[in-house]
């Protein structure tokens, strides 16, 4: 997953994901701070930090080296002990930071931990992270969810192509003879005449008003089938068809596949109750 970022009391704070955990950094959080990275190596010195660090990665992580850890707790608090980001990863294998070199770099921290360190830097900061970072994953929930459900409805659609035996109104029309007897030069316009019965340019000169191109215009299903027609038109050319022949089977395949997908309950639920429309013959 790429990173991302939040806006968090005007700084903009990003989050990236690593070993299937959010991490956040640490660096952006203190942009505004007075003292700025500074901030993290003066929290990394204090020895609760070290014994919350230390509590955590026994919490989560296996190949904690705990025996330098206890030499590290020992050594916290002094005037002389210092303790970077590097120091405490190398030393005891710690998986709760890490350094990041280079332009979008910086030191990174589990949410965990990003939190607690918000608290050493303003209660008030730390409220405002968790608020936004709570967002960010309430919208990624909400997309995993809408998009698990179109792929999900898009594996019923496909069952139903393949075993639905019911007449319905041919969509498209059957190409004639003539038509079927051009060779387009263009693919995406191969695709366009088996599916829509006509090229872009002829549905641009006939839908002058209209924003964008015919396949913005078209429906669920005529998008589900478009979809299928690319893959079958890729193996019609690796079996070395001339385009007049893939037209054709094309055409057939389409007319099919429409005949199943009019009507689908869950196509037309995944359409909304304002957009639908009864397509017609």
């Amino acid at each position: 997953m790429k990173n991302r970022t939040i806006i968090v009391k005007g700084a903009e704070v990003t989050i990236a994901t690593r070993h299937d955990q959010d991490y956040i950094s640490l660096t952006d959080m203190v942009q505004h701070f007075d003292g700025g990275s500074a901030l993290i190596e003066q929290w990394l010195k204090n020895k609760d930090t070290v014994l919350f660090l230390g509590v955590w990665e026994q919490l989560n992580n296996q190949g904690f080296n705990s025996l330098e850890f206890e030499g590290i707790k020992n050594e916290a608090g002094r005037n002389s002990f210092f303790l970077s980001a590097k120091k405490w990863i190398n030393a005891t294998n710690a998986i709760g930071l890490y350094a990041k070199a280079g332009r979008y770099g910086g030191t990174f921290a589990h949410r965990d931990i990003a939190f607690e360190f918000g608290s050493w830097l303003s209660p008030e900061f730390k409220l405002y992270l968790i608020k936004e970072f709570q967002r960010l994953k309430d919208e990624e929930a909400r997309s995993k969810a809408l998009e698990w459900n179109f792929q999900r409805t898009l594996a019923k659609v496909n069952y139903k192509i393949h075993t639905d035996a019911i007449k319905e109104r041919l969509i498209p029309p059957r190409l004639t003879y003539a038509q079927t007897a051009v060779v387009y030069a263009s693919e995406a316009d191969l695709l366009n005449v088996a599916l829509f019965g006509i090229t872009a340019a002829q549905w641009r000169q006939t839908n002058s008003d209209q924003t964008g191109n015919m396949r913005d215009a078209a429906t669920l299903e005529q998008l589900v089938v478009l979809s299928n027609l690319e893959s079958i038109n890729a193996v019609l050319i690796h079996q070395g068809l001339a385009a007049p022949e893939r037209l054709k089977q094309l055409n057939a395949i389409a007319i099919t596949q429409m005949r199943s997908l009019v009507g689908i309950s869950s196509v037309a639920k995944l359409r909304g109750p304002d957009t639908s429309k009864e397509i017609k013959s």
